[in-house]
């Protein structure tokens, strides 16, 4: 038995889901925030961003491993010195350099002292920089008020 007489598909009058924030959809991440779409002072990518520290918690790791095993707190520390210090004086830790990428307060200007310090505070939570809003800026980048931009 064939279903050759089915006639017309359904139509679909269905809404598209809404969001649950409040904020409107955008084309690439980065462009409610007046950041292009590609290129120098784009949103960097997820990629490079866990990339980038992957290679930061290499250079804490080697670090620690030489002057201050055995710390519990010490490679924490470590880390969160060379995020605050590095970010405050270049805009960029260890593997953002080497990466191409910086952070920048959601103007695009120079982040400050206290947005590294509150940045890496939450980073260090390891929680926040797993749930991204719709700019793929990690809830330590959204409390901080910065953006992990392209060079």
């Amino acid at each position: 038995m064939t279903n050759q007489n089915r006639g017309p598909a359904p139509t679909s009058s269905a809404v598209p889901p809404k969001r649950w924030s409040g904020a409107a959809p955008s084309e690439w991440p980065g462009e409610r925030l007046g950041f292009p779409e590609e290129g120098r002072g784009s949103v960097a990518r997820p990629g490079r961003r866990m990339i980038a520290l992957v290679i930061d918690f290499v250079v804490c790791f080697v670090i620690y491993a030489a002057f201050f095993f055995g710390n519990p707190w010490a490679s924490t520390i470590i880390f969160f010195g060379e995020q605050v210090v590095l970010i405050a004086l270049t805009g960029s830790g260890f593997g953002h350099v080497l990466l191409g990428l910086r952070v920048v307060k959601v103007d695009g200007t120079y982040a400050g002292w206290w947005r590294p310090i509150i940045r890496t505070f939450f980073l260090i939570l390891t929680v926040p920089p797993l749930i991204w809003d719709s700019d793929q800026r990690g809830l330590h980048d959204v409390f901080a008020g910065t953006v992990l931009v392209r060079r």
